[in-house]
């Protein structure tokens, strides 16, 4: 563990700080949690809990008031849950938002209120005066010089008033290397605070940023000299409450275990969902435990960096082997049930009777167990979470700068495999082998990912599964789109109608106003942590000749493909196969082709008069549609806009040649242009008597 360090204003030997901050946005963690943190904190090495909840109203936004009976009883407890379990509950007030700082009756409040807290066994404390507007009040203007000297005044004040504990922290406005003006070493807020705070009072800082990358032993050192003490840090590398679709469950890391001797202290401020922070935390003592290689007078060997590790890591301290640590604990408590009738083994040992105090709605038991013949499904078996499940959770879940390993893999190829989707033709060559083989893998990453979603959704504990389950369901449901799409592009499946749509189902894009502000800005985007040039498609619509057959005969047979180089497709004969197929010629001035960078990738062919190939096929036309347009497009072409405004040309050109009316032809597999049809608006279904049932007919008169 970190070495005691002596008090200049004491002379007292005190601990390093090391645990857990409460200071996030949103709903506080339940008594329970908390008492179970003390618990975990005992267990991991970890000494200190700095109460700041900032949606406790009495903490931050009614400040003034004192604690009701029933909410004073509840602190009570957990300030003596925390000593029971050696650690150092730490109460913070945020009086900032509207505080006269120069009003003897709003210092007398605070004085009071930390008064009552002192009496339920508290005896550390800090004052928050972060995220506050920084102009002063009249009143305050003219007592004091700068907002700094107010603040320091007030804490120094109330530091005396408790009798100065040994814990007492500050937490300034300028909080960060980025929040100071014009920078650290000349900053005059910072050097008001290290010049006038008394020396017994701790200061909180998160590092170059609000959400520091890494913090390095230089920053460190620039700070501390500025503010005449080690700092201790509020570290947000895990926090969450920023950003709900975003949770971090990599391991602690980006801060060299050298830091420790420069610094008075470490909080975490992890994600707001209190069991995912498991990993936070855990690698968090870890990294305490760490400082010189040296647990206990004893070489951490387990701990220390090795060939696996990042080039120029830290010999003292491995991220990787601290989170398989952490998650190999974690695995235990996915395993344990949290609550009566939490899901079990499917198999038939459990589900025999069992003793008297079986919970009275499982009235099953005893019944004789079901078991499957040879032709009947088999039963489900719920399939045990594995550590692997909780790596590839954690990559997927990270940390704010950086994916896990795996899920850069999984952003590099399918890059890759959308860069190269030309690759996928007639020809087998080297290329489209390496696609081929790359796509394969890419799909075996996607089914790991929906393994583990089963495997998480049927694990015995319930409370962890509930704070991951918004987060696991939207990946699953992004590479869900991604798998299909790559299956697209490799022609293993029929091209998706939620591919080529601008009216796409809810779970097919991200949603929310916050998305759509976002998306109107010029930059968005250009912060994702996987990043590459953009790519953007250009087509151009030109009129069909003759040398286009053989480009639209092989997109039309590849549309008909079920798989990859398997034959076209068994299904019913249409009039239109004879348009794309080159048997029969679109009359004059009613055919165009689509092309992009690389050829053709679509066409929308007609016929003014399909009576002839209509008898050719044994079937009659639609009275009031005699005209015959047939459109297709390549699976590349995920953009509807300019399949719309082909068929719009293609119709135009058929109403000044005489047409009245069209009608086109649909295999009823065929959903991807059934529904672009169907959204154009003017194509409505048609009842055709005599024509195959598998054939679907839409029509729009001119």
């Amino acid at each position: 563990m970190p070495k005691p360090s002596a008090s200049k204003a004491t002379g007292k030997t005190r601990r390093f700080i090391s645990g857990v901050v409460e200071g996030f946005y949103g709903r506080p963690w339940t008594m329970e949690q908390r008492t179970e943190l003390f618990q975990r904190e005992k267990k991991w090495g970890l000494n200190t809990y700095l109460y700041a909840p900032k949606d406790d109203y009495k903490h931050r936004m009614y400040w003034r008031d004192l604690y009701s009976p029933e909410e004073a009883e509840k602190l009570v407890a957990l300030i003596t849950a925390a000593k029971k379990n050696g650690v150092d509950f730490i109460y913070a007030i945020s009086p900032g938002l509207d505080i006269t700082f120069s009003n003897p009756k709003e210092v007398a409040t605070l004085k009071r209120k930390l008064d009552q807290v002192s009496g339920f066994g508290c005896s550390s404390f800090s004052l928050l005066f972060d995220d506050i507007e920084t102009e002063m009040c009249p009143a305050d203007k003219q007592a004091f010089s700068s907002f700094a000297h107010a603040q320091v005044a007030v804490t120094n004040e109330v530091f005396t008033h408790l009798g100065q504990p040994d814990t007492f922290l500050f937490c300034p406005t300028d909080y960060c290397a980025a929040f100071c003006t014009p920078n650290v070493s000349q900053s005059a807020y910072l050097h008001t605070v290290g010049e006038n705070l008394l020396p017994g009072i701790d200061v909180l800082w998160t590092g170059p940023k609000v959400v520091s990358h890494h913090i390095t032993v230089e920053s460190i050192v620039e700070v501390s000299s500025v503010l005449k003490r080690a700092p201790v840090i509020w570290d947000n590398i895990h926090a969450n409450d920023y950003d709900p679709q975003r949770i971090f469950m990599g391991p602690y890391k980006d801060r060299p275990t050298d830091l420790i001797p420069k610094l008075r202290g470490v909080l975490t401020n992890p994600n707001c969902e209190y069991h995912p922070n498991f990993v936070a935390i855990h690698t968090l003592a870890t990294w305490c435990r760490s400082e010189g290689g040296r647990v206990g007078g004893q070489r951490d060997v387990e701990m220390t960096g090795g060939d696996d590790d990042e080039a120029g890591s830290d010999p003292c301290y491995s991220p990787k082997r601290a989170l398989t640590l952490a998650l190999t604990d974690w695995l235990q408590e996915f395993l344990s049930t949290d609550q009566p009738g939490g899901p079990r083994p499917l198999n038939p040992t459990h589900l025999k009777k069992e003793s008297s105090d079986e919970e009275p709605m499982q009235t099953d038991v005893g019944d004789p167990v079901y078991v499957p013949s040879s032709g009947d499904n088999p039963l489900f078996t719920a399939e045990p979470l594995t550590l692997d499940d909780l790596q590839l959770l954690s990559e997927l879940f990270y940390l704010p700068y950086e994916h896990g390993s795996t899920a850069r893999t999984m952003l590099t190829e399918l890059d890759w495999l959308k860069a190269h989707r030309e690759a996928v033709g007639d020809a087998e060559t080297e290329m489209t082998a390496e696609w081929r083989s790359r796509a394969k893998c890419f799909d075996v990453m996607c089914v790991a990912v929906f393994t583990m979603f089963n495997r998480l959704s049927n694990a015995p504990n319930r409370s962890i599964l509930y704070d991951l389950y918004n987060y696991i369901c939207d990946i699953k449901s992004g590479v869900t789109l991604a798998r299909a799409y790559v299956k697209q592009l490799g022609g293993q499946s029929r091209p998706s109608a939620q591919v080529m749509t601008d009216d796409p189902e809810p779970w097919g894009f991200r949603g929310g106003l916050s998305g759509e502000f976002q998306r109107m800005l010029p930059c968005h985007g250009n912060r994702d942590l996987f990043r590459h040039p953009p790519m953007t498609s250009v087509y151009s619509i030109r009129p069909f000749c003759p040398e286009d057959k053989t480009e639209i005969q092989k997109i039309h047979m590849e549309m008909q493909r079920g798989e990859a180089k398997a034959p076209a497709a068994a299904g019913p004969v249409l009039i239109s196969d004879g348009l794309a197929g080159g048997q029969l010629s679109p009359s004059p001035n009613c055919g165009l082709v689509l092309e992009d960078e690389r050829g053709v990738c679509g066409y929308a062919l007609g016929l003014t008069d399909a009576t002839a190939a209509a008898l050719n096929n044994q079937r009659t036309l639609p009275g009031d549609f005699p005209s015959l347009v047939t459109m297709q497009l390549h699976p590349r072409v995920t953009d509807p806009a300019p399949a719309r405004r082909m068929i719009g040309s293609l119709l135009s050109l058929m109403k000044t040649s005489g047409s009245r009316g069209v009608f086109c032809e649909l295999r009823q597999g065929d959903r991807r242009m059934f529904d672009f049809y169907s959204k154009l608006g003017s194509f409505t279904t048609l009842k055709m008597a005599g024509w195959p049932q598998d054939v679907v007919a839409m029509g729009t008169s001119l």
